[in-house]
């Protein structure tokens, strides 16, 4: 049976920190982080969606958690098929590309030489992380625009080559791969090119809600994303922040309905990541700690459960 670990979407974001969850004497970077671990074995790195992460930054990352700490890192939004603002990528690259022609990029907008000297780059941030065995995956949480298409499976492929052997996790955000006639094409994509199918759970009846498919694609890891089912925030405009649109507590109730869906996943993947995604204030944590509770109350038939 595998080992689970859980933990959540965020260590550092606004509202977190706002909400009292860490004690007020914990209150630097370096702090909050070395709380946070004491406390989950497991963290991903939503910063690097946004821009590009710094080996400094992972360095310090792998110098302030235990050995056996994981970080999952979301890829680069212009690698995920989202709009890009110019701005955000390094200043040197802004210069080769000159000045902007429009307010967001694409990744097909780069020319060759630039897309793959930013795949270095990403790479080579991650590099004190998988050095020190404290890198998990790459999760690539696909735009909600990226439909099934020979181009999105072969865009799919260009991103596992230029990750290298960097484990590779898959969250689409279109129905359309999961519509009854692709489902099982698929699963056996990701099954063929050992990439981690991504179980989310989220509210459903949107163009980008995905069903949870409870199932294993590579037997080194399995991953659960866990969204909330506030339907009403999920698509809502205007929010003030990112959060606001996952801010939901999962119940007592509702956490107990997940244990026996992570339990099989075990059975079946050396390693299970189970991460609360609701990152407005505490909620995150507050779950992640009620579920694992949890899971080590019924862990008479698993190996190991770390928290």
């Amino acid at each position: 049976m595998g080992t689970i670990l859980i933990g959540t979407s965020s260590w550092a974001d606004k509202t977190v920190i706002a909400s009292g969850w860490y004690p007020d004497l914990v209150d630097t970077p370096e702090a909050r982080l070395r709380y946070y671990a004491a406390h989950f074995p497991l963290v991903e790195v939503d910063s690097s969606y946004y821009a590009l992460p710094t080996a400094r930054n992972a360095q310090l990352w792998a110098q302030r958690t235990p050995q056996l700490f994981l970080f999952d890192i979301k890829a680069f939004r212009l690698f995920t098929g989202h709009q890009t603002a110019p701005a955000v990528l390094p200043l040197d690259i802004q210069e080769v590309l000159g000045p902007p022609e429009k307010k967001n990029l694409y990744y097909r907008d780069l020319p060759e030489e630039i897309s793959s000297e930013l795949w270095r780059r990403f790479r080579s941030a991650l590099e004190p992380l998988r050095m020190a065995r404290k890198l998990g995956m790459v999760l690539f949480q696909f735009a909600p625009w990226f439909v099934y298409s020979k181009a999105s499976f072969w865009h799919i492929l260009h991103c596992a080559e230029n990750l290298g052997d960097i484990p590779l996790a898959i969250e689409f955000r279109n129905k359309s791969w999961f519509a009854e006639k692709h489902a099982k094409e698929v699963l056996a994509f990701e099954r063929e090119n050992r990439f981690v199918h991504v179980i989310a759970d989220e509210p459903q009846g949107f163009v980008n809600s995905i069903p949870s498919i409870w199932e294993v694609t590579e037997r080194s890891l399995a991953v659960v994303r866990l969204h909330g089912w506030d339907a009403e925030t999920w698509n809502k405009k205007g929010l003030s922040t990112a959060t606001d649109r996952t801010n939901y507590l999962y119940s007592d109730q509702e956490l107990g309905m997940l244990c026996e869906p992570v339990r099989r996943l075990a059975a079946e993947a050396d390693e299970v990541h189970v991460l609360f995604n609701n990152c407005y204030r505490d909620n995150a944590q507050r779950n992640a700690a009620d579920f694992a509770h949890k899971m080590n109350k019924s862990a008479a038939s698993l190996r190991v459960i770390r928290q």
